[in-house]
């Protein structure tokens, strides 16, 4: 298992992993991520065994936080 700070390249040799409620049933564009690791590892659900980007358990908070909040949602203007 190959890691640097920020990645790691196989991301199959975890375990935990699970998707949002809010994806959809198709297996599409979803991101993945699993919980019971010192970082929060992050994927793409097409590619299981691809690389995963690790996430501080606190960044990964303050980002859902913020989603949670529509900070990253469509401007009105």
């Amino acid at each position: 298992m190959a890691t640097t700070d920020h990645s790691l390249s196989d991301a199959s040799t975890l375990t935990g992993w699970f998707k949002s409620s809010y994806s959809g049933p198709s297996n599409g564009d979803c991101l993945e991520v699993a919980a019971g690791h010192a970082h929060v590892p992050v994927r793409d659900s097409k590619r299981p065994t691809g690389p995963a980007l690790l996430f501080p358990a606190a960044s990964w908070a303050d980002f859902v936080s913020a989603v949670r909040r529509g900070e990253f949602g469509a401007s009105s203007a």
